[in-house]
């Protein structure tokens, strides 16, 4: 039923090279009732991009729009931070809505699901990339032994599975590779991936907030209780699962907000969940121009998102101007934050906080 409700597809906007493809005609089939519109380039639509009057139907577009592309830059990029690498996206844009995703930043005023159909193409890149790596040398936070790639920079992977067999490709890719791991955050929970031959070499991370706050700005994902429960699923699975308590977000209650949620988590997981766990901390970050989007559709969310009385300007390393907390205090919220994991999850090891 999940899928019906976040994916009911009317339109797919192709560029004729991916109707070529065999995973292109692979995902227009499963949309046999869809109208195919051909297009000449997969990010700029006019219909879907860059029109204000598509803001108050920002989730509609979601659902009943699918864009069907051709990737062209195929660049692995250095990343450092939650893994060693970014992979060339199979996919950007996301059926979910959450209210501070960066994507729509890039996109205009909607942000449905793109599929690039060269599946083929970036999995060799990558298999290429990775063999030029050899063998991990040196332990980082990123991992101990194996290089590790992020699949899902710009769009949900559980998400991306409903739509095509991408992910999975990737997955079993991995598989084979003796140097390399893929890893991806989701806020979905697809039990379908429970059953994917994986052979350990994938780390999911289920990005995680307060249930209450989740519910205003986790627009249209998976319940937090549901992804808390998932912990254990996929782990028993075989998967590497990891956290990603992400966004943190300022309120009045914020602190007792998180206390309940790693007491909620510190509760469902099992022993062996909580031998391998690892968090990534993330601390909000907005963007003006998202704001304004986000009025249009969406202003409940705003009243936590834009804090001009916690916020300070700063331009991003992508040349974006964004808001984030204000350097002077962010530093206590981080430590705040931190000490209470170490208080109530003290198996939980931090790979990063900012």
């Amino acid at each position: 039923m999940e899928f019906n409700r976040l994916l009911q597809i009317r339109r797919i906007f192709a560029q004729p090279a991916a109707l070529e493809l065999p995973r292109g005609r692979d995902i227009v089939g499963r949309w046999p009732d869809a109208e195919v519109v051909l297009v000449d380039n997969h990010w700029n639509i006019p219909e879907l991009h860059g029109d204000e009057t598509n803001v108050p139907r920002w989730s509609r577009i979601k659902t009943e729009a699918l864009v069907l592309g051709v990737k062209k830059a195929l660049t692995v990029k250095p990343n450092g931070r939650s893994a060693d690498f970014i992979a060339p996206s199979t996919a950007n844009g996301c059926a979910m809505a959450c209210a501070y995703c960066y994507v729509p930043r890039h996109k205009g005023y909607s942000n449905p699901v793109t599929v690039f159909a060269n599946i083929d193409q970036i999995a060799g890149s990558l298999e290429r990339h990775a063999a030029r790596q050899g063998m991990k040398l040196e332990p980082n936070q990123c991992d101990p032994d194996l290089w590790v790639y992020d699949i899902g920079e710009n769009s949900d992977c559980s998400v991306d599975a409903l739509i095509s067999d991408n992910v999975e490709d990737l997955v079993g890719l991995f598989r084979g590779l003796p140097n390399a791991k893929l890893s991806f955050a989701t806020k979905y929970v697809n039990p379908a991936m429970l059953g994917w031959d994986h052979g350990g070499s994938t780390r999911v991370r289920f990005s995680l907030m307060p249930a209450a706050l989740a519910k205003s700005v986790d627009v249209r994902t998976s319940p937090v209780p549901e992804r808390l429960a998932a912990i254990n699923d996929f782990v028993e699975a075989g998967y590497e699962v990891h956290v990603n308590l992400s966004p943190v977000i300022i309120t009045d209650t914020w602190l007792s907000d998180w206390e309940e949620l790693l007491r909620q988590l510190d509760d469902v997981l099992t022993p062996a969940a909580k031998d391998q766990l690892a968090a990534e901390v993330i601390f909000l970050t907005h963007n003006e121009g998202l704001h304004e989007v986000n009025l249009g559709w969406h202003p409940q969310a705003e009243q936590v998102l834009w804090r001009p009385d916690l916020q300070e300007s700063k331009v991003s390393s992508n040349g974006f101007s964004n808001v984030r907390y204000r350097s002077g205090t962010k530093g206590r919220y981080v430590r705040q934050l931190t000490d209470l994991i170490a208080e109530i999850a003290p198996y939980c090891r931090i790979r990063y906080a900012f």
